[in-house]
């Protein structure tokens, strides 16, 4: 296994919601549960291992802020580089408190706007466990590069970033592949490759082909990358 620092990708990790409401005593929507199980490799390839949270709990904390509350990433979550509706990435609860134990990321939060028809929605689609998905987006720090084909893809050692935590309609494999990464944060053809993978759900050959040739060609044009991510974007609404 190799070891890395400072994976410029961001990413999506989503897990089946493992979330009580506790409302006795508490304003209505409050609820807690996990947003990461540590030790579990995911569809991604990605296993996270405890203690990866300490560090970007602590600047949470020091800078007095949570990460934020949305619904399916927001604007993040929508297309190849990110919707476009700003109101998609209005919070729609708080987060109060979130800590890492020998499970996971304990996360403790509450639904806000619960008398809109927004709001009703959202509750009741978790009251009824129809709305039963957590994801979080990250932003990799220490990491190990699995180099066997029966290790994980990365072993996650800490983050370097968590913005926020989404409650999400669905936790598995597709979600894992949607988000959106920003063109100026891909550094290298390894960072390429796997947001063709990750975010674009291209297959590992063709991810490692478009990478190798384009993400080179890139580099020699003005506009570098960024012109690069704008075409694959346009190439993906056209299809």
């Amino acid at each position: 296994m190799q070891a890395m620092k400072g994976a410029a990708l961001a990413a999506r990790r989503a897990v089946s919601f493992q979330y009580k409401f506790v409302e006795d005593g508490n304003p209505a929507g409050t609820f807690e549960g996990y947003g990461s199980v540590f030790n579990n490799e995911d569809d991604g390839g990605d296993m996270i291992l405890p203690g990866a949270f300490t560090g970007v709990l602590a600047r949470h904390a020091a800078k007095g802020t949570m990460p934020k509350m949305l619904l399916n990433h927001g604007s993040m979550g929508g297309g190849l580089f990110g919707g476009a509706d700003p109101m998609s990435d209005i919070p729609i609860g708080c987060w109060s408190g979130m800590s890492e134990d020998s499970h996971g990321l304990q996360c403790k939060g509450r639904l806000i706007n619960l008398d809109t028809e927004c709001g009703k929605r959202i509750y009741g689609a978790m009251k009824e466990k129809a709305l039963d998905g957590l994801s979080i987006g990250y932003r990799v720090g220490d990491f190990v590069r699995g180099t066997k084909p029966n290790e994980p893809r990365r072993t996650i050692k800490t983050m370097k970033d968590l913005p926020e935590v989404s409650l999400v309609t669905f936790p598995m494999n597709d979600l894992a592949r949607t988000g959106a990464v920003k063109a100026s944060d891909i550094r290298t053809v390894r960072d390429f490759e796997d947001f063709l993978r990750e975010v674009g759900g291209f297959s590992h050959a063709a991810a490692k082909s478009i990478a190798t040739r384009g993400f080179r060609s890139a580099e020699n044009e003005p506009a570098g990358i960024e012109a690069f991510a704008a075409s694959l974007r346009d190439l993906r609404r056209a299809i």
